[in-house]
């Protein structure tokens, strides 16, 4: 029986460890229709954010035990796939029992805040609970969550209390991520009913009494989470659109929460209008400069939680990234997700801290710019100090790419010399036929090439 278990185990793993963003119906892209926030403390709290630039998002739950995608593998959706020949009420009880393994008697969460500040990251969003309803932090109004199962008699349970307190030790802006929807709570998915998809599964017009019951108790969870016992946050990253905030209550809500946290920031996902302060793109760039607040979301490996032997994106990698995004006017939260355990891997820790050595060299072409009229050229990423006095470029040297001994490009002429923000040295640019270039200093490593000047 142990042997089927494993080899069941190890199947599951194979299956979502592969699946992406791109296999879901609903990734998302920067919606239309936006609107700027009335309240002017949250605006202020925009613009500070928006000169971070660089944050980590963190999935971890009770499918981290097994490594497997978060939650949607108990969501009967056609692009779902579990083990061939498994009985769907079958796996949703082995899933939502994994509650019963999880306990990260490893859990440091001074460790994280230390290699994600060691990464250049400024900013964080942990995910107190996800759509299977698991509660990362310890709810008196639930009983399913990791302050109830093995995990209860350590200290530090009330795990999103000790996450948030190490971050805001290392001068980080702290989120919390929270699902609107909850697949575990029967007032969303009644046990009378299957369960056909994400949506609750019943019509909530001829069951109003159960409808309120999951809009009191996740109501209940936010003013928990907002109330103060968590003490000052800085962005409420409300997710499963398929759910509106004004469904559950947001507008009572926020009033409230930003006494507490003034100037909190509001992200309702994909919702239009007063509570989407900012708009998340997920495991995408958009095409084109967006001048609103924006944040790409994006997985370090392909997926949110941890996964064993997880397909690990290099430094330059996401550096690119970073500098596409930035040059677009958007931030970017890296998604890492801790081992079962509670800790970073090694693996991740290694890139983490390639990027951040990168940044503290190059870091000034990245936090605090705004956008450049002209953005891009080739491989080139460009923006602009906040005073719009000095011009910044990035180099995106893509994987298996060999560093060019000279860089060329037709916009954003400088006016004197290039730095090159890498070595600290400078450079004497050439002009020729509305063209700019420049030899690069020797000994560059290979790894992309910031630069600064004055146009």
């Amino acid at each position: 029986m142990k042997i089927r278990k494993a080899l069941l185990l190890l199947f599951v793993v194979s299956i979502f460890s592969s699946i992406s963003a791109q296999d879901r119906e609903d990734v998302l892209k920067p919606s239309d229709g936006y609107q700027w926030p009335a309240d002017q403390a949250v605006l202020q709290k925009l613009d500070k954010w928006q000169d971070l630039k660089f944050g980590v998002l963190m999935h971890w739950g009770i499918y981290s035990v097994p490594g497997i995608i978060e939650s949607w593998s108990i969501c009967n959706e056609d692009w779902i796939r579990r083990p061939e020949g498994s009985v769907y009420e079958d796996y949703k009880k082995w899933y939502f029992g994994l509650s019963d393994e999880f306990n990260p008697v490893n859990f440091n969460p001074g460790q994280w805040a230390e290699v994600f500040s060691r990464a250049g990251m400024k900013y964080m969003i942990f995910t107190t609970k996800h759509h299977d309803g698991f509660c990362m932090f310890d709810s008196e109004y639930s009983g399913y969550g990791i302050a109830n199962g093995p995990f209860k008699d350590n200290p530090k349970k009330d795990i999103a209390k000790h996450v948030f307190e190490a971050f805001r030790n290392k001068g980080f802006m702290v989120g919390a991520y929270f699902s609107k929807p909850d697949w575990h709570h029967q007032g969303f998915w009644n046990p009378y009913y299957a369960t056909p998809n994400r949506h609750p599964n019943y019509d909530i017009k001829k069951h109003p009494d159960w409808w309120q019951s999951y809009v009191t108790y996740t109501q209940n969870q936010l003013n928990e989470l907002t109330g103060g016992r968590y003490g000052k946050l800085d962005i409420l990253w409300l997710d499963g659109g398929w759910i509106t905030g004004d469904q559950v209550g947001i507008n009572d809500i926020l009033p409230y929460a930003r006494k507490v946290s003034p100037g909190l920031i509001c992200v309702d996902r994909t919702i239009k209008g007063p509570n989407e302060n900012y708009q998340t793109p997920e495991q995408s760039i958009p095409k084109t400069q967006i001048n609103h607040p924006w944040e790409s979301c994006i997985t370090l490996t392909d997926s949110w939680g941890w996964v064993p032997e997880g397909n690990f994106k290099s430094s330059r990698k996401v550096i690119g990234i970073l500098a596409e995004i930035v040059a677009k006017g958007g931030c970017l939260v890296l998604g890492v997700g801790p081992t079962p355990e509670g800790l970073i891997e090694d693996k991740a820790i290694a890139i983490l801290d390639e990027i951040g050595e990168w940044l503290s060299r190059c870091g000034e072409a990245i936090y605090s710019t705004r956008i450049a009229e002209h953005y891009n050229e080739g491989k080139l990423w460009f923006s602009k100090s906040r005073d719009g006095k000095t011009f910044y470029a990035v180099y995106a040297l893509e994987d298996g790419d060999e560093l060019p001994s000279e860089i060329s490009w037709r916009v954003n002429i400088p006016k004197g010399k290039v730095t090159v923000l890498n070595t600290g040295k400078t450079v004497k640019p050439v002009f020729k036929d509305g063209k700019v270039s420049i030899k690069l200093p020797k000994g560059l490593s290979r790894e992309p090439v910031a630069l600064k000047f004055q146009e």
